[in-house]
């Protein structure tokens, strides 16, 4: 799932909401206002449930995990998502590093 580019701001009023894919990592910030941020459903045993969460200005709300979130505005609010930060790689050994450290083992 990719996220919804969201890299510019967008005005909430009282009472309007959102829904957002967002992927894992993915976050958005609060530039004015309050909003309330309904987290993907989750399973306990046999139950569903969601997260909710209030967030004001100057903090983020930072996805835990892909889904379809819902963000609700609770005063005039202004949003934004942020980039994600690039994965990192591990480089692999090449054949001739790894053959000296099993010779020198």
């Amino acid at each position: 799932m990719r996220s919804t580019d969201f890299s510019s701001p967008t005005r909430l009023q009282p009472g309007q909401s959102l829904r957002l894919a967002l992927d894992a990592g993915a976050a958005l910030m609060v530039l004015e206002g309050s909003v309330r941020v309904v987290s993907p459903p989750s399973w306990f045993g046999e139950t569903a449930f969601t997260v909710k969460n209030d967030y004001e200005e100057g903090e983020a709300y930072v996805a835990e995990r892909g889904g379809w979130v819902e963000v609700e505005a609770l005063t005039p609010a202004q949003i934004r998502g942020l980039p994600q930060p690039a994965p990192v790689t591990a480089l692999r050994p090449s054949p001739v590093a790894r053959l000296l450290r099993l010779l020198l083992a």
